[in-house]
């Protein structure tokens, strides 16, 4: 079967061609992650005002997941020791930003009484 465009389909988990989609999927899964990706959205934040808004993550975890993004190279941390989103994590951003508009229509939608 091909796609309207010609190109064969991808063949599940094992076809090289969804490698990238699966790493991302991968790194995204992972707890925390999303989270500090949400809270540097906005702009640069330091280790301690990042590890506040981040509840119940602890320094070792947060310190972990800031590693993994690092690596991935959608954040950067400054020379004043801040962080903050690279060109990649922010379109990664741009492109999450309809998951977090469905998920504020998708909270309302539990809270309305059935019809």
């Amino acid at each position: 079967m091909r796609s309207a465009s010609g190109a064969k389909p991808p063949n599940g988990r094992s076809d090289p061609a969804n490698a990238p989609v699966l790493a991302a999927m991968e790194l995204l899964g992972q707890r925390w992650i999303l989270r500090v990706l949400w809270e540097l959205a906005p702009g640069r934040l330091g280790f301690l005002e990042l590890r506040r808004r981040m509840d119940n993550c602890s320094s070792s975890m947060l310190s972990v997941r800031l590693q993994h993004l690092q690596g991935a190279g959608l954040i950067v941390k400054n020379a004043d020791k801040s962080y903050e989103l690279t060109s990649a994590g922010t379109e990664l951003g741009t492109a999450l930003e309809g998951v977090w508009a469905w998920s504020r229509r998708w909270e309302a939608s539990l809270t309305e009484p059935d019809s």
